[in-house]
């Protein structure tokens, strides 16, 4: 059946495309070593996507991606899949090879910033996508077929050797008793000696899988967790894991990245030489190709880890560089925007110490960035003499990006979470009293950054210094409204920040409840007008239909099921009912709506108590035995606090129902027994209320 599968798929294929092409517009491809059919495929969705990228330019895709809502295209069409290598340092004068290239996410930019980039993957259809997309490209060659075979006549003086979400699957590329380290002593050869090796992959011990995201390859929970109990063909290692690898072969220059939320959609990329702090790993709900449990919130959780010092420990996902170490030691992506207004903001270690270099991501965003050097100018004109520090700003050498000195200090943001921390509304007021003076000089002046969040100011003793003014305007715009916004969003983006009163903050600040809707209105403008027409990721995977379930509350809603299918009962041995006298039978219900039980008492008893539910219910009495007799349901044996809609059924309008047999009134011996049978139905509270007083009317009417 598999063979039948795969042969149709391969005809599908030359159907579409004919005889297999050797160029694809200026991409050239390399059949040598390629089997005759695709071993692996996704099916009809390499179809689609094949259909895509010969139909659509690359500047359509994000439009499409929304327009599908499908998980798949979302995985080959994003441009933000290529955050993961855009911020290495190649150049036009580099050779580049890409193992595992598929559809050519990685390809696309990979040839956007090397002289050539060498190709191996081996689905001819895959790497058909992958030339459709590149075209226009003339600096791609693509190798399909078995790495096994193709990787012997491969050069070994390339600059970057690329495994990203390859070193995985090393033991299906590799048949040995160590695979993993023999795929890496492979790929190491490729590399010229200055060259690097670069190995992106998820972490085995990530938290978002001990948070409750299935395993990303085997799609089971907890798997990695567990050592892949299961099999596959995949398998992750701990950072320790991959030291062992690298020691084992050889590997003493290594450096070690932290992509974050993880490698396939990374915003912001750690290392050990820049770390998260408290507070910065927010955006955790990123899965999108499967349902997840949401087990505990992995914000906090981290914040803990980073506390600690754990951080590399429970990263999602690993970036590791074999080589000298990049110059880059952070960097932070803003291209899930609008065209015009795409960047990526980076902390470089340079000869004279730290600098911070922000790089336009497209030709549209070229103005918006280097804009930041008349911004500084302008702002430092408008405080000079303030207190409030303007970081200065430098256009680079090479005209296409602006960089920064790196300044010391906390935001002001995670002093004033502090505050919140330790309840010290007193120092959590003197700061933002001090900011509202700060901002406010020079309120007049035709200039304003319209985004002095908290986390745009650094903090150094006494100096307060604005580190990024990216959202600069030449009007003059009142500071309570620059103001509001700051704290509008600080409340907005952490559910613990709801302690603060607003109302307090914005009597402080003077502004009307008319003025407040107005701000809360223009924030929502300028939200818009940063992402243009794009949706977020969030909004995406909300169209992609993933669910995200707190198990929590199913363990609560389960509970509370358990506990309302179980009876009490209560003896009353002369004394009256009380709880010191009553217990619980569990496991009675022999159908959904069906209890039995065999209730054993002594003769000192002298009525029992059955509490069928602990909610309003109709209940029919099937069976009530004493001692294999039945007992009469009348008033004198039989009692209740419910409404008889018969003889034998009755409507509890209640949370706690009961019925009561008079066992005095029976003929007993020393040990007896009570046999019950009842059929039981829940009931919403009105509806219970509603057939009671019904059923009073009938009678008092009849």
């Amino acid at each position: 059946m598999k063979e039948e599968r795969r042969e149709t798929l391969f005809l599908k294929e030359e159907d579409l495309i004919g005889k297999l092409p050797e160029r694809i517009g200026k991409v050239v491809l390399d059949y040598s070593f390629y089997p005759g059919e695709d071993l692996y495929s996704d099916g009809a969705i390499e179809d689609e996507l094949l259909s895509i990228v010969k139909n659509a330019s690359t500047v359509e895709f994000p439009g499409i991606i929304e327009e599908k809502g499908s998980w798949p295209i979302l995985y080959h069409l994003s441009p933000l899949r290529a955050n993961i290598v855009d911020w290495l340092p190649i150049n036009k004068s580099h050779k580049v090879l890409e193992i595992g290239s598929g559809c050519g996410a990685i390809t696309d930019k990979l040839s956007q910033k090397a002289g050539h980039v060498t190709c191996v993957d081996l689905s001819a259809k895959r790497s058909h996508i992958n030339a459709y997309r590149n075209q226009d490209k003339d600096n791609i060659t693509i190798h399909v077929g078995n790495f096994s075979d193709i990787e012997p006549g491969l050069p070994t003086d390339y600059d970057f050797v690329l495994l990203i979400g390859v070193f995985e699957y090393g033991q299906s590329y590799i048949a040995s008793e160590t695979p993993y380290e023999d795929f890496m002593k492979i790929m190491l050869r490729h590399k010229k000696e200055e060259g690097h090796l670069v190995i992106a992959i998820e972490n085995k011990f990530g938290l978002k899988y001990w948070a409750g995201c299935k395993e990303d390859h085997v799609g089971t929970y907890f798997s990695s967790l567990e050592g892949y109990p299961e099999g596959g063909s995949a398998r992750t290692f701990t950072r320790e894991g991959l030291e062992k690898i690298m020691k084992s072969c050889g590997v003493e220059e290594y450096s070690f990245y932290y992509p974050y939320p993880d490698y396939k959609f990374p915003t912001t990329v750690f290392s050990d030489r820049r770390l998260p702090f408290v507070g910065e790993l927010t955006d955790n709900l990123r899965n999108f190709d499967r349902d997840r449990m949401v087990l505990f919130n992995e914000k906090y959780v981290f914040d803990s880890i980073v506390k600690d010092g754990l951080f590399d420990v429970f990263s999602n996902s690993y970036m590791v560089v074999i080589g000298k170490a990049p110059e880059t030691v952070y960097v932070k992506y803003s291209n899930d925007r609008d065209s015009e207004f795409v960047l990526r903001t980076e902390m470089v270690e340079a000869a004279d110490g730290l600098r911070i270099r922000k790089t336009a991501m497209s030709e549209e965003a070229c103005g918006h960035v280097l804009a930041m050097e008349k911004h500084y100018e302008l702002l430092k004109k408008r405080y000079e003499g303030s207190g409030l520090k303007i970081n200065p700003c430098y256009v680079s050498a090479d005209g296409k990006s602006v960089e920064f000195p790196f300044e010391k200090g906390v935001t002001l943001e995670t002093l004033l979470d502090e505050c919140l921390e330790r309840e010290d509304m007193d120092g959590f007021y003197q700061l933002f009293d001090k900011y509202v003076s700060l901002i406010s000089y020079g309120e007049e002046a035709g200039v304003t950054d319209y985004d002095l969040i908290f986390a745009n100011i650094l903090v150094d003793g006494e100096t307060f210094t604005v580190i990024d003014y990216e959202w600069t305007i030449e009007k003059a715009v009142p500071a309570s409204e620059i103001a509001f916004r700051a704290i509008y969003c600080y409340v907005l983006e952490e559910e613990k920040r709801n302690k603060l009163n607003l109302d307090y903050i914005i009597q402080k600040l003077g502004i009307t409840p008319a003025q407040a809707e107005e701000y809360r209105a223009g924030e929502l403008k300028f939200q818009k007008k940063v992402t243009g027409k794009r949706k977020s990721m969030g909004e995406i995977r909300a169209t992609i239909g993933t669910y995200h379930i707190d198990p929590k509350m199913l363990m609560e809603n389960y509970l509370k099921e358990i506990l309302n299918k179980r009876i009490q009962v209560y003896l009353d041995c002369g004394r009256g009912f009380s709880e010191e006298n009553s217990y619980y039978l569990p496991d009675i219900y022999v159908d959904e709506h069906e209890i039995e039980a065999e209730i054993p008492f002594d003769g000192n008893v002298t009525a029992l108590r059955i509490d069928p539910a602990d909610r309003p219910c109709v209940v029919k009495i099937q069976e009530l035995l004493v001692n294999g007799v039945s007992v009469p349901l009348s008033g004198k044996t039989l009692l209740t606090n419910g409404t008889a809609l018969k003889k034998d059924t009755f409507v509890f309008a209640t949370a706690d129902p009961n019925i009561t047999v008079m066992v005095s009134q029976l003929p007993m011996q020393g040990e007896n027994t009570l046999s019950v049978k009842l059929e039981i139905a829940p009931l919403s509270e009105s509806l219970a209320e509603g057939m009671a007083d019904s059923n009073k009317k009938k009678w008092i009417f009849s």
